[in-house]
């Protein structure tokens, strides 16, 4: 079989990455048709979810082509230490799942900002976090999935840059505009069985190339390439010599606090506070449990994905790390001059190990397949962040501006905003790629901006004291403190290895991690939270009915903070007049068709609720009952889950 021109990959890989493409388009056409025509249906999926896609979504949410470019990566460079980003979050899905997601769902949200307006009242706590989100999600969390992917399409397929990412982006955007939240997670769960099938695969073969386990751990400390072993020659007590050297903690996750990539204070607190952030208050994966058809299946949902957060590992780290002894020359690389011809980079060239696997490996067709993993951990991410950015915009920022915005009007927005991001994404990419070291600069810029978003999401869940006053200023400072750690932390240029002499960056910045400040800033945040809402009036518990863990259960009638600016039901006095359709059975076939990609053929005809039926509806979606056997079930599942990564950080430590 004949390769084809300009490219690495035979006939039979396209043909796999073309059949990819064509199943994954099918599932998101079917499963879009389920739960459309209203705002609930395109944006928590009708909230009808089973617990085996809402778990895959889970994990197909979070692993994106960056963690297979970054996560291999880090394993070439530095060993198993990378991996405790993964363990780490085990423990925090069940926090989501036993601790966060009851009280979202009884308290009857869509999104994470929306539940801080309920609880403090006031509208901005709600935009800060909304337009703080946004922000994150365009120039971290896309630009990070972009960048790996552009790698891994250099290195596989001789096609511009540009063309490949921005057929990616569209195709994601598709996906999110036609279908809404369905139809992500049903792609998403099909994406997962081809990463996990796909990735297997490789990390098989891998195992099998270099001899297995034991000469991974025997080989990995020996993989030195030969240009740093003929430049670098002087004695033990040199800096020089540690560059290009694998360290020597590389099988442990427990590292020393001095340790510059992954000291164990920093992992064991400063990590946790992120993924606190990240895993119970960020949109994107809160939404999925949120999808759920009840409590039971979320906790199943959040179980089933804290098992597949086992996998990286060994599919993504160890792969790297044999990367780095089949191909020291190349992936251990250390010469900055050597590493500028290898990869474009002087900085090193760790982030080839993946791809260069993948291209050397595998055999025809199941190279295509990888490819198509890469594309689907790609397309899942962006779908996810799509779908969840413009949920935040529509349904926290725009009914701001459209006080009567009908539910036609919302979905249209929320179509328009996916559009924007993809124009942003689109401009962004000449910035992409000139960012080095891209897994280390998104997790150091989250420990910069979400401790103070965790530390008040946390008190207000957990204690009622806490006021509107003491979240904000509390989010103030600690956004001001994050931006100054921030802008001091880059307005130095980090020395290359061997060179830490010309290091003039002050001790605060050398010397205090990113997720030791993270651990700092958490503090700070909740004392001026804590202080601020001791001084000021409290909130009525007449106000706080379900908004807290404590009052989960509360039968109590609430009293919201503030009136409601917005209107759910469609009020078509305030409709666009382009929108405002009085016969769904006299509009033009052209016409039907737009409105079928929007959602909302299915709003013309239908009976509204009564105002009985429409608050026994909402009762049962914000339902958090479980019934006895099935809580016992998930929390012995939840125990074992946790006990077997307990055992894996101590095999490991």
């Amino acid at each position: 079989m004949a390769k084809v021109e300009g490219s690495s990959l035979h006939w039979g890989d396209i043909l796999v990455i073309v059949g990819y493409f064509i199943a994954v388009l099918l599932v998101g056409i079917l499963s879009s048709c389920r739960n459309r025509g209203s705002v609930g249906g395109y944006f928590l999926a009708g909230r009808n979810m089973h617990w085996i896609p809402v778990g895959a979504s889970l994990f197909a949410s979070n692993i994106g082509s960056g963690h297979f470019i970054g996560l291999a990566g880090s394993g070439a460079a530095s060993g198993i230490g990378i991996a405790v980003f993964e363990l780490n979050a085990i423990f925090i899905l069940m926090m989501l799942g036993w601790l966060f997601v009851p009280v979202y769902t009884a308290a009857g949200v869509f999104t994470m900002p929306e539940y801080l307006k309920k609880r403090f009242g006031g509208v901005r706590i709600q935009i800060y976090l909304s337009v703080l989100a946004l922000i994150l999600y365009v120039f971290t969390k896309i630009s990070a999935d972009l960048f790996a992917g552009a790698i891994f399409i250099q290195e596989a397929i001789d096609i511009d840059l540009y063309v490949a990412v921005v057929i990616l982006i569209l195709f994601a955007a598709l996906f999110t505009i036609a279908g809404g939240l369905t139809a992500v997670i049903w792609t998403d769960f099909i994406q997962v069985l081809i990463m996990l099938i796909g990735a297997i695969i490789l990390m098989v073969m891998s195992f099998i190339k270099v001899g297995g386990y034991e000469q991974i751990v025997r080989k990995y400390k020996e993989a030195w390439p030969n240009s740093t072993l003929s430049t670098i020659n002087t004695p033990y007590n040199n800096s020089y010599t540690n560059c290009g050297k694998p360290p020597d903690n590389y099988m442990h996750l427990i590292r020393s606090p001095e340790d510059g990539s992954l000291p164990w204070p920093g992992i064991m607190f400063g990590l946790t506070i992120s993924s606190v952030w990240y895993w119970c208050s960020d949109q994107v994966i809160v939404q999925r449990a949120l999808a759920a058809k009840n409590l039971s299946n979320a906790k199943a949902g959040t179980i089933l994905a804290g098992y597949l957060k086992f996998l990286p590992l060994w599919i993504m780290v160890f792969p790297g790390m044999i990367a780095r002894i089949l191909y020291s020359d190349k992936i251990g690389c250390a010469d900055p001059v050597e590493c500028k011809k290898i990869c474009g980079s002087e900085n090193g060239c760790t982030n080839l190990a993946y791809p260069t696997l993948v291209l050397d490996l595998m055999p025809d067709g199941l190279r295509g397949l990888m490819l198509a993993v890469m594309m689907s951990a790609l397309i899942s991410s962006l779908t996810s962040i799509f779908n969840s950015s413009s949920t935040i915009f529509t349904m926290d920022i725009w009914r701001r501006i459209r006080k009567h915005a009908s539910d036609i009007e919302l979905m249209i927005v929320g179509r328009v905003c996916v559009v924007i991001l993809v124009v942003v994404a689109v401009v962004w990419i000449p910035i992409v790629q000139h960012v080095s070291e891209l897994f280390h600069y998104i997790q150091a810029i989250t420990s910069f901006l979400a401790p103070p978003v965790c530390a008040v999401y946390v008190l207000a869940i957990f204690w009622k004291r806490t006021n509107e006053k003491g979240a904000f200023w509390g989010l103030m400072v600690g956004l001001v403190v994050g931006l100054i750690r921030f802008g001091w932390e880059y307005a130095y240029t980090v020395p290359p290895c061997g060179r830490e002499d010309e290091d003039t960056r002050p001790d605060i910045i050398k010397k205090v991690h990113y997720l030791h400040f993270g651990i700092l800033l958490w503090g700070i945040s909740s004392i001026v939270t804590i202080c601020i809402s001791l001084l000021t009036k409290p909130i009525a518990d007449k106000h706080l009915h379900r908004l807290t863990f404590w009052s989960r259960f509360s039968e109590e009638p609430r009293e919201d903070l503030d009136a409601p600016e917005y209107e759910s039901k469609e009020n078509l006095t305030d409709t666009p007049k382009f929108l405002q359709i009085a016969d769904w059975h006299e509009v033009p076939w052209y016409k039907k068709g737009i409105q079928w990609i929007c959602g909302i053929e299915k709003m013309h005809g239908e009976d509204e609720m009564t105002e009985e039926q429409r608050i026994a509806f909402e009762k049962k979606q914000n339902s958090i009952h479980e019934t006895t056997v099935w809580k016992r079930v998930l929390n012995i599942n939840a125990v074992i889950l946790m006990v077997f990564a307990v055992f894996l950080w101590g095999f490991y430590a």
